[in-house]
């Protein structure tokens, strides 16, 4: 079992965005001929409930990875997260801070960016804009 918390961050992060990147990675294995129903997806999944399912999902995976993160280090029984307290505390709010800014970059940054590119219509829904 690994002790590392890269993954599970890097996984949540992704997760949340699958509301975008399969309109992406569609675009970019179908051509210009998928552009409209790519963009018709994104929206769909985006603006309705799949975003939120989306988000409780990789807030479930980035606990899970949290739990197990503890586990590994001798953290196991609420006896032990209270001796521990401060450490479960910055490492759970570190770990949450950096898991929403990668999925920030990721998302609004990095599929916008690459969206665009492929020929999707984001560019005047880009945050920039």
């Amino acid at each position: 079992m690994t002790t590392d918390l890269r993954g599970w961050i890097g996984g949540s992060a992704i997760l949340a965005s699958m509301c975008c990147l399969p309109s992406v990675i569609w675009v970019l294995f179908a051509g210009s001929s998928a552009i409209v129903a790519a963009d018709q997806l994104s929206n769909n999944l985006y603006y309705s409930w799949v975003r939120w399912a989306l988000y409780a999902a990789s807030l479930l995976m980035l606990s899970y990875g949290l739990i197990l993160f503890f586990r590994s280090k001798g953290i196991c029984t609420l006896d032990d997260v209270s001796r521990e307290r401060r450490r479960v505390i910055n490492t759970t709010l570190a770990t949450f801070t950096i898991s929403i800014l990668f999925y920030l970059v990721w998302n609004y940054v990095v599929l916008e960016v690459a969206g665009i590119a492929v020929g999707l219509p984001w560019e005047d829904s880009a945050f920039w804009n």
